[in-house]
C-alpha cells in the first residue's frame, strides 16, 4: 500500500517498527568508566522549615520546603507536569439516579511511599492505575509521615493523566497527630510570620504548586497542643494561601481537625469550631465522625453562609474494607431527594491493595476497581438497586472531555505486562506510568442488546498500542452495542473515524456506533446510527498488521456534532473474543502531518547502566515523547515514554562488541503518529 494512505494508527508506528522481535536478556556489563551520578528521581517532599533530630532513614532525604527554589531543584524537569487541566462537559446521565449538579467526589489516594516515589513510573505492572477519572472532582496526592516528609507534591504522570480527564490534583500538606510522630513546631513552622505580617510558606506553597504543575494544596492539621494563637495564625495562613493560590489558578481544601482555638478536635460536621477555615477554604472534607443528622445540618449551615453545600466532602473511609464498608449512603447521596452533600473516599486504592500482593494483576485489580466505581452490575446505564455499596455511578453523573478532533484513543491503562506498538511486542518488561494513559471510556462498561451480554474488561494479554485492549468475550446471540465514549466532536462531511481491532476466536460483523443529538432521557441509549465497518471494502480502507485490522470509515452524512461514539457486534453463531485496540476520528480525511521532532536530545548524567536524559520540546502539539534504544542488531527496544522533557533510563547494558549505547527519541501526537527520531549516544 502507498505510505501516504496507509491509515492513521498503523502508519504512527508500523513502517518504523516493523519487523521488531522480542527481545531476550541484555549481555552483562563490560566495565565500564564511571561518569557523573545519575540519580533515580523522585516525587518530592518537605517538611516545612526544621528538621528533625538525628539522620534520615535509608532512601529518605530530609529537605525544608522554606529553601525550596525551583531554580535549584535538580528533579523539577522529571516532576513538573505537562498536560493543561482539560475542559469537560456533562453528557445526558447514564442512569435515572446520577445526577449533575449536585453531589461531587472526591479522592484521597496514596499512589506510593512518601519518599521513593519514582517521578516517571517503574517497571511494574502491579500500581494502582486510576481510570474512573469521569466521577471525580478533585484528587489528593495522600501521604506523608513525620520521618519522611510532611509536604507532598504529586508526581507527574498522577497530574497528567487527572489533568488529561479534567481532574484538578492537590498536593498534601499533612501534620500528623503527635501519636504518630507529629511534632508542634513543624505547626509552628508552617505558619510563621514575616516582619510584615505575610505567610511566606503560603506563597511558596503556590509557587511550587505553580512550577510543578498542580492545582492546589489539601491541607490536613492534625498535630494537638495547640491553643487559640495558633488557631488563629493558621486561619491567616489559609486566608493568605487560598488568596494566592486563586491568582494561580489554584484551590485549597481544608481537613476537619483543627478547630479555631488551636486544638484538634474532629468534628465531623460544619459548625462553629471550623466554620472559619471552611469560610477561608475552597473546601472542606469532613471528618468521618458525621451522622445523618450533622450532616444535614452542615448542608443548611453552608447554604446559610452563602456557600454550596457541596462543597462539603463527607469522609468515607474504605481503606480497609473497600465497598464491604457500612455507609449510610442515603445520608449523602440519597436516591429520592437532593443530595445532601459530596463524597470524600479515604485510600479507595483498596480496589488494588486488598488483592493477594504475590499473584495480583492487572486485570484483577481493574475487575475490583470496576465493582468499586460502576456497583455490582457492571453496567452505569443499569445499576443493581440490590446492591448495598451504591458505587459512584449510580448517584453521579459522569464527565467527558472528549470534545475535540482529532481524537484518539489505544485504550492503554496506563500499565502493563509488556509494551507493544503495531501489535508487536516492543519491551517484554512489565511496566506503570499514569502520564501515557489515554482518555479511557467512562461508562464501564454499558453493552446494549436484547440477547446474552456479553463480557468486556481491560485486557492485558495483547493490544496494539501501549499496554491494554478491550476485550469483548461472549456468545453474541443478538447484536450487542458497546457505548465507549460520550463526546462533543465537530465534524464536516470529510471526517473519518478508525477502528484498529483483532477477531480472536468467533467471527462478528462490526459497525462504528454514531450519534449525533442526546439519549432522550437518562439511561436511553444514544440515538446511534450504524456504519459498516467493511474490511478491504470500497469505502473503507483497510491495512492489516501483526494480526491487527486498521480499518477507516468514512463519516459519512455525519457533519457536525458528534455526541457518542460505539461499536455494534453482530455474532455469526459461535462465542466470540474480539479486541479494540484503537478508535481515532480525524478531520478532514487524509494523513495528518506527522508531529515535530524535539532537539537538543543529550545524556544529561550517567553512571554506567543508568542515565538522565534531556531533551528541549517540540514546537506544536505532542502527546508524550517516546524512548527507544537501537540494539546492536538494529532492533529497537521501547525503554519509556513520558509527558515531560527529561527521562530516567536504569540498567543498561552493552550488547557484544558494542562500544556505544544509541539511543533514539520521538514526539508521539494524539493520533499516535510519531516523528523523526533524534539521536544520542552514550560510550560504555
Amino acid at each position: 500500500m502507498n505510505p501516504t494512505r496507509r491509515t492513521v494508527l498503523a502508519a504512527a508506528t508500523a513502517a518504523a517498527l516493523a519487523p521488531v522481535p522480542v527481545l531476550g536478556p541484555v549481555p552483562a556489563l563490560a566495565a565500564g568508566r564511571a561518569r557523573a551520578a545519575a540519580t533515580p528521581p523522585y516525587a518530592s517532599y518537605w517538611y516545612p522549615d526544621s528538621l528533625p533530630a538525628g539522620s534520615p532513614g535509608p532512601g529518605i532525604t530530609w529537605r525544608s520546603l522554606k529553601t525550596w527554589r525551583a531554580a535549584d531543584d535538580p528533579d523539577l524537569a522529571f516532576n513538573a507536569a505537562s498536560v493543561p487541566l482539560a475542559p469537560r462537559f456533562t453528557p445526558t446521565p447514564a442512569n435515572p439516579t446520577a445526577r449533575a449538579g449536585q453531589a461531587r467526589v472526591q479522592a484521597l489516594v496514596s499512589f506510593g511511599p512518601t519518599s521513593a516515589n519514582p517521578s516517571q513510573g517503574a517497571a511494574d505492572a502491579d500500581y494502582y492505575a486510576l481510570t474512573h477519572w469521569a466521577y471525580l472532582d478533585e484528587l489528593v496526592f495522600w501521604g506523608g509521615s513525620a520521618g519522611e516528609g510532611l509536604i507532598l507534591a504529586p508526581n507527574a504522570p498522577v497530574v497528567d493523566a487527572a489533568h488529561r480527564h479534567g481532574v484538578p490534583v492537590l498536593g498534601n500538606v499533612f501534620l500528623p497527630p503527635t501519636a504518630y510522630g507529629g511534632q508542634l513546631r513543624w505547626t509552628r513552622d508552617l505558619v510563621q510570620q514575616d516582619a510584615a505580617g505575610h505567610f511566606p510558606l503560603a506563597g511558596r506553597l503556590v509557587a511550587v504548586a505553580a512550577a510543578y504543575g498542580f492545582d492546589g494544596w489539601f491541607v490536613n492539621a492534625e498535630t494537638g497542643g495547640g491553643n487559640t494563637a495558633l488557631g488563629t495564625a493558621m486561619l491567616g495562613f489559609v486566608k493568605e494561601l487560598r488568596t494566592l493560590a486563586a491568582a494561580r489558578g489554584q484551590r485549597v481544601t481544608w481537613y476537619d481537625a483543627m478547630t479555631v482555638d488551636g486544638t484538634v478536635a474532629w468534628q465531623g460536621a460544619l459548625d462553629s469550631q471550623n466554620q472559619a477555615f471552611f469560610q477561608a477554604a475552597d473546601d472542606m472534607f469532613v471528618d468521618f465522625r458525621w451522622s445523618a443528622a450533622t450532616l444535614a445540618a452542615s448542608g443548611t449551615k453552608a447554604e446559610q453562609l452563602g456557600r454550596s453545600r457541596y462543597a462539603l466532602w463527607t469522609g468515607v473511609d474504605v481503606e480497609s474494607n473497600g465497598r464491604d464498608t457500612p455507609v449510610d449512603w442515603d445520608a449523602i447521596v440519597p436516591t429520592g431527594k437532593p443530595h445532601v452533600a459530596s463524597v470524600g473516599f479515604y485510600r479507595p486504592e483498596w480496589t488494588r491493595n486488598h488483592l493477594p500482593a504475590d499473584r495480583r494483576s492487572p486485570a484483577d485489580f481493574h475487575a475490583a476497581d470496576d465493582r468499586f466505581w460502576t456497583g455490582r452490575s457492571l453496567d452505569p446505564a443499569r445499576p443493581d438497586a440490590t446492591d448495598p455499596w451504591r458505587a459512584p455511578a449510580v448517584s453521579v453523573a459522569d464527565r467527558s472531555t472528549v470534545s475535540s478532533v482529532p481524537f484518539a484513543s489505544v485504550f492503554n491503562a496506563g500499565h502493563g505486562l509488556r509494551w507493544y506498538e503495531a501489535g508487536a511486542v516492543t519491551s517484554d518488561a512489565p511496566w506503570n506510568h499514569l502520564g501515557l494513559q489515554d482518555r479511557l471510556p467512562s461508562r464501564r462498561w454499558t453493552v446494549r442488546t436484547a440477547g446474552e451480554r456479553p463480557a468486556v474488561s481491560f485486557d492485558f494479554d495483547d493490544a496494539w498500542h501501549g499496554g491494554s485492549s478491550v476485550l469483548v468475550a461472549g456468545a453474541l446471540d443478538r447484536p450487542a452495542v458497546l457505548d465507549l465514549y460520550a463526546t462533543r466532536l465537530t465534524v464536516t462531511r470529510d471526517a473519518v473515524a478508525e477502528l484498529t481491532y483483532k477477531a480472536e476466536a468467533g467471527e462478528a460483523d462490526v459497525e462504528l456506533a454514531v450519534a449525533t443529538g442526546e439519549p432522550a432521557a437518562p439511561g436511553a441509549a444514544p440515538p446511534y446510527r450504524y456504519l459498516p465497518v467493511h474490511p478491504g471494502g470500497r469505502a473503507c480502507r483497510t491495512n492489516s498488521v501483526n494480526g491487527w485490522r486498521a480499518v477507516e470509515v468514512p463519516l459519512t452524512g455525519v457533519a457536525g456534532t458528534v455526541h457518542a461514539l460505539g461499536v455494534r457486534l453482530t455474532g455469526r453463531g459461535s462465542p466470540v473474543r474480539w479486541r479494540l485496540g484503537a478508535l481515532a476520528v480525524r478531520d478532514p480525511a487524509g494523513p495528518p502531518a506527522a508531529p515535530a521532532a524535539p532537539s537538543g536530545f543529550r545524556v544529561t548524567a550517567a553512571d554506567g547502566g543508568d542515565l538522565r536524559l534531556a531533551w528541549n520540546a517540540a514546537p506544536g502539539a505532542v502527546r508524550h515523547y517516546a524512548v527507544h534504544r537501537v540494539l546492536p542488531d538494529g532492533t529497537r527496544r521501547f525503554l519509556g515514554g513520558t509527558c515531560q522533557r527529561a527521562f530516567f533510563v536504569a540498567g543498561q547494558r552493552p550488547g557484544p562488541g558494542e562500544s556505544a549505547a544509541r539511543f533514539e527519541l520521538r514526539s508521539v501526537g494524539e493520533l499516535y503518529n510519531a516523528s523523526t527520531a533524534v539521536t544520542v549516544t552514550h560510550t560504555w
